[in-house]
């Protein structure tokens, strides 16, 4: 008997990117301490659940997806801040402006 595997091209494009986006160390722990802060559960429970999600076993909600993403894309523009300090505090400038 051939099991088909669910057409799912963009969640299957999400997962790719996002398990990159995951292998720096302390990623993941960083959004699942966020996530149970936000929606409640502990830390080991969240760890455990987007490692789930990474391995394609679970699929998140639309919500969870884009959270997920939102905090990843938050990491990146922290750390773009922190690399070049004068571009940040010169948007900071403009943003009070």
């Amino acid at each position: 008997m051939i099991i088909a595997k669910p057409d799912r091209p963009y969640f299957d494009a999400w997962l790719r990117r996002t398990s990159r986006q995951f292998t720096v160390s302390g990623r993941l722990t960083q959004v699942a301490m966020v996530l149970a802060g936000e929606k409640g559960g502990t830390l080991d429970e969240w760890r455990g659940r987007l490692r789930m999600l990474l391995e394609g076993q679970e699929v998140p909600s639309l919500d969870l997806l884009m959270r997920i993403d939102a905090l990843l894309a938050g990491a990146k523009t922290a750390r773009k801040k922190e690399e070049n300090p004068s571009q940040g505090q010169l948007f900071d400038v403009l943003a009070v402006s």
